[in-house]
């Protein structure tokens, strides 16, 4: 595989709707970076899973994945509480990973030339995708904050949801994301905890630029 050199690189990891996303596309957007959501590509596999029954197997997988294009995961059909159940589940099949994970590291690595780098949002990205990232950021928020943001999102998509079954959702996602034998969701030594619950959108931005522009300066 091919590694640009002298490239930014920014990992993120984060629960389930702690803001890490809204974050990481500032975060890419003000820094040229490429950006990629990694949850989603396990969303838009389970996606696959749901849509193509009869076709899924690894072989499918890898197909879709080797021609899978960033806006592929803007879908909102990915959003949905039921995808993101199954992808939960996936996410725990140590060869799934593996295809993803080929997929991620390619993406962080070697990121297009009109891009000064690359930042990640996800669960293992700081220790398992990126471990030698420029910038390491654990983001998260208490879990009645991350469930109202969820649900207002879901709103907006006009799905029709009720706020507890979004908390009951990310409880259950939470449990799976930390207890999860392969790659779980863990803070490390080196990422820096960034907590956005009593934070608005530009207060975090502002939070993450001061850090990494004053290690860019130095």
């Amino acid at each position: 595989m091919i590694k640009r050199k002298n490239i930014i690189k920014v990992a993120i990891d984060s629960p389930a709707a702690a803001g890490a996303g809204t974050l990481a596309k500032a975060i890419s957007k003000h820094y040229n970076l490429f950006y990629l959501d990694t949850g989603k590509i396990y969303r838009f596999i389970a996606y696959l899973k749901l849509k193509f029954p009869k076709k899924y197997n690894d072989r499918f997988i890898r197909s879709k994945i080797k021609t899978l294009k960033t806006k592929d995961l803007s879908n909102n059909n990915l959003l949905s509480d039921e995808i993101g159940t199954e992808a939960s589940k996936i996410s725990k099949f140590k060869r799934i990973r593996e295809i993803v994970h080929s997929f991620q590291i390619n993406f962080a690595y070697n990121p297009p030339k009109k891009y000064k780098g690359s930042c990640l949002d996800g669960r293992d990205i700081t220790y398992k995708i990126i471990p030698d990232a420029e910038f390491k950021f654990f983001i998260t928020a208490n879990i009645n904050t991350r469930a109202r943001r969820r649900y207002k999102e879901l709103k907006r998509l006009r799905k029709k949801i009720t706020y507890n079954e979004v908390l009951k959702s990310i409880k259950k996602r939470d449990k799976s994301d930390f207890n999860r034998k392969i790659s779980p969701l863990k803070k490390t030594k080196d990422s820096l905890l960034i907590n956005t619950t009593n934070l608005n959108k530009r207060a975090c931005f502002l939070k993450i630029k001061k850090i990494i522009d004053k290690k860019l300066k130095d």
